[in-house]
């Protein structure tokens, strides 16, 4: 069975949202504007992209990254495994042809079958509403967190809101950078 990660760059108070810059939020770009800049700070997603064996990502985050990542010498790696994309809208044209090969997941019992095939870890980068559906579901196994010593409020949450019974983590490996970002990577308790 292939280990799902969640890998978020993530506020201390949940916050998702537009780590990047993307437009359409008012504190779009707090990952780099908010904190020093540190490399050391990134080894975890060099890791991710060394040991990762296939990539899922939700529509938006798909269409956000896809006509980007593949041109990135950054993310090089990543073109080379497979990228599964959750969606009950998006079509085999919508699909940009230079990042390798993709497949369409309509349901999350796809995404469970998926992860019952051979092969190394399934990451998922972005995708908040994929994210808490997958959580809601059982079906992330770890968390790789950077955790920004920020308070952005109103965004898009990593975590569910779902009422449901605790969800009990372990932490496996944890790291503070003088910026006061912190790693985290949670294995889920089963």
């Amino acid at each position: 069975m292939r280990t799902l990660i969640s890998s978020a760059f993530v506020s201390l108070d949940g916050v998702v949202e537009a780590p990047g810059g993307e437009p359409g939020y008012r504190n779009s770009g707090w990952t780099f504007k908010d904190v020093e800049f540190l490399p050391e700070v990134y080894a975890l997603k060099e890791r991710e992209q060394q040991e990762a064996g296939a990539m899922l990502l939700g529509r938006v985050s798909y269409e956000a990254f896809s006509p980007v990542w593949p041109a990135m010498e950054e993310f090089t790696q990543y073109k080379a495994i497979p990228k599964y994309v959750v969606s009950t809208t998006l079509t085999e044209d919508d699909l940009v042809d230079n990042w390798g090969e993709t497949t369409i997941l309509r349901s999350l019992d796809e995404v469970a079958a998926l992860k019952e095939t051979e092969g190394g870890p399934i990451i998922v980068h972005g995708s908040a509403t994929l994210n808490r559906a997958l959580s809601d579901a059982g079906l992330i196994d770890r968390y790789h967190l950077l955790v920004f010593p920020l308070l952005l409020g109103a965004g898009k949450r990593l975590f569910s809101t779902t009422d449901k019974d605790t969800q009990k983590l372990k932490l496996v490996e944890h790291e503070t950078y003088v910026n006061g970002i912190q790693m985290n990577v949670f294995d889920v308790v089963r």
